[in-house]
């Protein structure tokens, strides 16, 4: 299968392409439930010197998992109730980082779902379990959502 790549946004701090602050993330479906990205994070995303900020491992291990829910980039657009970060080794700065986002059990309206981080040599550095809550359809129903920004940049 080819990856497919989800939408964005224009604002997002993971994924958004005008956050001037942002990550920008571009997220693939690789196979149905799962979800790629793969970055190098900037030096201005440091705790420690050489290691990325635990919150924005934190951040990024949340939108990866949200997006395993994502079917194909249809907006089930959900917010996050849990997040559960174990940090297995640091994650450094301005090194090739894959991330993985797995789709888990999904109900009416709350899904599980899984996500991790991982180096260039596939060794895990952190891993998150999240449950996610649907925000209401009638939130978003009718509502142009490329126009407010929701589409796939090219």
């Amino acid at each position: 299968m080819i990856p497919k790549r989800q939408p964005s946004s224009r604002h997002c701090f993971v994924c958004g392409v005008e956050n001037p602050f942002g990550l920008h993330l571009n997220f693939y479906e690789d196979i149905p439930g799962e979800v790629t990205a793969d970055i190098i994070i900037p030096a201005h995303f440091q705790g420690y010197p050489g290691v990325v900020h635990g919150g924005i491992v934190a951040a990024m291990l949340d939108e990866v998992a949200g997006r395993a829910l994502m079917d194909g980039g249809s907006p089930r657009f959900m917010f996050t109730a849990r997040l559960v970060v174990r940090y297995h080794k640091n994650v450094l700065i301005e090194q090739t980082l894959k991330l993985v986002g797995r789709a888990g059990k999904s109900r009416s309206r709350t899904a599980i779902a899984s996500s991790a981080i991982y180096d260039s040599s596939g060794e895990l550095l952190a891993e998150a379990d999240v449950l996610l809550v649907d925000i209401p359809a009638e939130k978003y129903e009718g509502v142009d959502m490329e126009k407010l920004g929701w589409k796939v940049y090219e």
